[in-house]
């Protein structure tokens, strides 16, 4: 029972209700959970009385009546983060939590991602969401703001998957999906427990033709778990997730003109040059967990990643180029890592310490080609081997000073190493070299419960984000190598706020973020990036969420989020001269954004309206272009019914996006290259699917 409660821990916030797997099949309502705890702060505490700016989404975010193929389907209903679909299979979706994460233009920057506790996040601060199958995720805990402290490297906030540990003798559903654009989604999962052993298997297959041209992909996912309970005190957890995508095309953004021409379009350098990737990944992992009786807890994780891409690029290579030749790029990384973290009840439990360590290897070999309408020729132009090391040792006391007085204390210290072996020597110059970029981070916050469904917390935090290795070797002179100029950025976060729990469950924080040292993207071109140290910004913001569930019947939740994220100091230059874009907006993050989603429950119906406005934001550090605001917001509707017989419970589901039909840009292209920034969202389309599950 203790590693039970261990393991299945899970953060509240602002939706508090319960797994999935702990639900009969023919149950589509959501009751409250008496106690929650959160563990996405490295400890484990009531969900009211955490002293940060915590959220949660449970299994029924991620499995209604939904096409479970986004973040934004889910995460985008929680107050301070901006999930924006762009539309692009081979880029990712862009997640930005105050302010962090904005500058990404492929792949998720600034923001620590977990699964069952196994890092995302690779060691320069990249994450991919390679494994992330919504169909084997049951909630996700997000950390909003600075935690280096906790996280270390890119920690801007944390987002924690996680899976349920299967309790039922065996259980099996198989969900099928199909809607406009050729899309299909088949998952089929089965999970069984049986004495200290249970396990789940989930397999996934998406393919879709895309809104836009050049838009097709095709990805095919297994994630395994296998859990088991020794001696009454210890806990082993495996994970194992394999993921092949075949095919993922980059239409690329479009321009003002195009966009207003033909939104469905996609860039011309990207169709001639055959914009692409492909990917294949294995990643494995190993968790032992012990809590005893006392108090004392202890868990250890080892894990170890495979990745091969190959990436077919509009990107001109260096020398002559013709419409259709670009540059094919080839990595094949391997990333291993370990972390352990115990913890100690002190003071008669009015305290807890909590002592871990990080540490991650990773190896990239880096080739590039130049290549003809995406396939690569004979002519290599970077041939490179990249390593990145990452140690980070941390300590965090949590102490009641009161029943009502909680405070916390973290600290940690990072070293994260870069180097690059240059292999390519036909130009006569060898480029290898090495950078060791330190950090040292901190936090301090409290909470004071005010009542026993209310309670006031305040944090001061830090954060530190190094250049990735990409950023790291492009360089605007076309060089290989690394950027010996890019260091790391550096932020602190101020936050205070009021949550409360019972018939309305509320939250409301503000807070404020100043960075240095911004890593900023000096220009792209041609769909790459060159970055440098630029700028001063701040972000000053404020969150407002709420729930309100009416027994049973109809619930509502409703999410807004304020960001004034501008620059502070910005000199950058511009030809011969240097332009001063002090005071301008800070690209790619909307002033207001607002969700609200009302449910109905009508017998066996469950009826859903979700409705989206983000506000006008800029795409370019000058405030040139901007993408528009979305008026009265763009809507989805969906409905559900559930039809049980015995221990088999049907689901057949319809839902219809962009219901108004609304023509509208989802996401930018930060910073891209003669205004080709605009990523337009598609119009009005509907799917429909069914689920089955068995017990």
């Amino acid at each position: 029972m203790i590693l039970l409660g261990l393991a299945g821990a899970a953060a509240l916030p602002l939706y508090p209700q319960a797994p999935r797997d702990s639900m009969p099949p023919d149950s589509t309502r959501a009751p409250r959970l008496g106690t929650l705890e959160v563990r996405v702060t490295r400890g484990t505490e009531s969900a009211l009385r955490v002293p940060v700016r915590v959220a949660r989404v449970d299994s029924l975010g991620f499995r209604g009546a939904q096409l479970q193929n986004g973040l934004d389907e889910s995460l985008g209903r929680i107050p301070g983060i901006y999930a924006a679909n762009r539309f692009n299979p081979s880029l990712d979706q862009r997640l930005v939590i105050r302010g962090a994460g904005a500058r990404a233009n492929f792949g998720v920057r600034g923001l620590k991602i977990l699964i069952d506790g196994i890092p995302q996040t690779l060691p320069d601060g990249q994450s991919q969401l390679t494994n992330l199958d919504l169909g084997f995720i049951d909630r996700a805990e997000v950390l909003l703001g600075s935690a280096s402290a906790l996280y270390g490297n890119a920690a801007g906030g944390v987002i924690a998957f996680g899976s349920a540990i299967p309790t039922e003798p065996w259980s099996a559903r198989v969900r099928v999906t199909a809607g406009r654009f050729g899309t299909t989604r088949l998952s089929g999962q089965t999970s069984l427990a049986q004495g200290p052993w249970s396990a789940r298997v989930t397999l996934t297959r998406y393919q879709s033709d895309g809104s836009r041209q050049q838009s097709a992909t095709e990805n095919r996912q297994l994630s395994l778990g296998i859990n088991r309970v020794v001696g009454g005190e210890w806990l082993v957890r495996g994970r194992y997730f394999y993921a092949n995508s075949p095919q993922a095309e980059n239409p690329g953004a479009l321009t003002l003109a195009e966009l207003n021409r033909n939104p469905d379009s996609a860039a011309a350098a990207n169709i001639l040059r055959g914009a692409d990737k492909a990917v294949r990944q294995h990643q494995l992992g190993l968790t032992l967990s012990r809590a005893t009786v006392g108090g004392a807890t202890l868990e250890a994780t080892v894990f170890g990643l495979l990745r091969d891409l190959e990436n077919p690029l509009a990107t001109a290579p260096p020398g002559p180029a013709g419409a259709t030749v670009g540059t094919f790029s080839a990595i094949d990384r391997a990333v291993a890592g370990a972390r352990i973290v115990a913890g100690w009840p002190l003071g008669g439990g009015a305290g807890r310490l909590t002592v871990g360590t990080d540490a991650q290897l990773m190896r990239d070999d880096r080739e590039n080609w130049r290549a003809r309408a995406g396939v690569p020729v004979d002519t290599v132009t970077a041939d490179q081997r990249e390593t990145v090391s990452e140690l980070g040792p941390f300590a965090n006391l949590r102490w009641s000073l009161t029943d009502r007085l909680l405070v916390t204390g973290a600290g940690r210290y990072d070293r994260v190493r870069f180097r690059v072996r240059d292999r390519f020597l036909g130009d006569g110059i060898d480029q290898s070299g090495i950078r060791t970029m330190n950090a040292a981070s901190g936090s301090l916050a409290a909470s004071l419960t005010l009542g026993r469904e209310a309670a006031w917390f305040a944090s001061l935090a830090s954060a530190f984000e190094t250049p990735t290795t990409t950023e790291l070797v492009n360089q605007a002179n076309g060089t290989i190598g690394f950027n010996t100029g890019l260091g790391p950025q550096r932020s602190v976060t101020v936050e205070t706020g009021l949550r409360t729990t019972g018939p309305v469950a509320a939250t409301v924080t503000v807070f404020r973020t100043g960075v240095r040292d911004a890593l900023v993207q000096a220009r792209e071109q041609d769909g790459r990036a060159y970055f440098e140290n630029a700028a001063r910004l701040t972000v000053r913001g404020a969150e407002a969420g709420v729930e309100w569930r009416a027994s049973g019947w109809a619930s509502l939740q409703a999410s807004y989020t304020h960001s004034d994220a501008r620059f502070t100091t910005y000199r950058s230059k511009n030809g011969a001269v240097t332009d001063t874009l002090d005071g301008n907006q800070v690209p790619g993050v909307p002033r207001h954004t607002f969700r609200g989603v009302a449910e109905f429950l009508i017998g066996p119906v469950t009826l859903e309206w979700d409705q989206q406005i983000v506000s006008r934001f800029v795409t370019d550090d000058r405030n040139t272009l901007a993408v528009p605001g979305w008026e009265a917001g763009v809507t989805a509707v969906r409905a559900q019914l559930q039809v049980s017989s015995g221990r088999t419970a049907i689901r057949p589901f319809v839902a219809v996006n962009n219901l108004w039909d609304r023509r509208y840009v989802a996401a930018a292209n930060v910073n891209g290259f003669g205004g080709r920034v605009f990523e337009p969202a598609p119009g009005r389309w509907a799917f429909a699917g069914v689920e089955v599950g068995i017990r």
